[in-house]
């Protein structure tokens, strides 16, 4: 929020995965600085023998996160900001109106506006595109690790809800009357849920844990930038991947 190689490296699986390769790993996360800117199947067995018992035949492969069209949810969103950014710039120029000022939020109006919590998500800072291309960029590195793993609607529950969550965070920590705007709220949230995955599959967590940092300071030390908003979708992330565990152990 303001304020290839085709398919991602193997960098290895916990223990039990399926031989396709993870989507989570312990290597560094290359994604850049940015801000928030302020303004059970049964078993194939011919006599239906129950599922675990050996009767000769070859032993039933567990399925694996399978990758629906590439990633609809993350090629979605990010083209959903983009098109905004688009109307943005024809509300502005065409029209006495702002998107920014229509859709962005800002804690005195969750009353009476309360949507904005979530379409302040989804719009970026003017006139320079670098908001959004930093956004952009961010939420397209960490989509292509975690929703091959998380599949298509725990990937829009997890932005969505991250997004609310940094809404929530502005709300209680930030100025009442300073209009947030921007996805990075939803972006901090998928750094919430990639340090879950990565811990608990018992991955490296360092880079992970350094990359949060580093982006956590940058809110803090530059001005114009709703941290908050960032604490907020970070811990939302984070709420909502240890909720979706017990499934994915299950989808693993």
């Amino acid at each position: 929020m303001t304020h290839h190689p085709d398919d991602p490296p193997d960098y290895g699986r916990p223990a039990g995965a399926p031989d396709a390769p993870a989507p989570w790993s312990g290597a560094p996360v290359p994604a850049p600085r940015y801000g928030q800117y302020v303004h059970g199947q049964q078993s194939a067995h011919p006599g239906g023998a129950p599922r675990g018992g050996y009767d000769g035949a070859a032993p039933r492969r567990r399925r694996s996160p399978q990758r629906v069209g590439g990633m609809p949810v993350t090629w979605t969103l990010i083209g959903i900001c983009v098109v905004m950014w688009g109307l943005q710039w024809l509300t502005s120029l065409f029209t006495p109106y702002s998107l920014t000022s229509i859709l962005g939020y800002a804690p005195s109006l969750t009353d009476t506006q309360p949507w904005r919590m979530l379409t302040s998500g989804f719009v970026h800072a003017m006139p320079s595109p670098l908001h959004l291309l930093l956004n952009m960029y961010t939420l397209y590195l960490f989509g292509r690790m975690l929703e091959p793993l998380l599949g298509t609607w725990r990937m829009a529950v997890l932005f969505v809800v991250s997004v609310l969550g940094g809404s929530v965070g502005v709300l209680l920590l930030g100025n009442p009357w300073v209009l947030v705007i921007g996805a990075s709220g939803g972006v901090f949230g998928l750094f919430g849920a990639m340090f879950v995955f990565m811990r608990h599959f018992k991955n490296n967590i360092t880079p992970i844990a350094v990359l949060i940092a580093i982006n956590l300071a940058f809110g803090f030390l530059v001005g114009g930038i709703a941290w908050q908003a960032h604490v907020g979708g970070l811990i939302a992330g984070g709420l909502v991947a240890l909720a979706m565990l017990p499934g994915l152990r299950r989808r693993l």
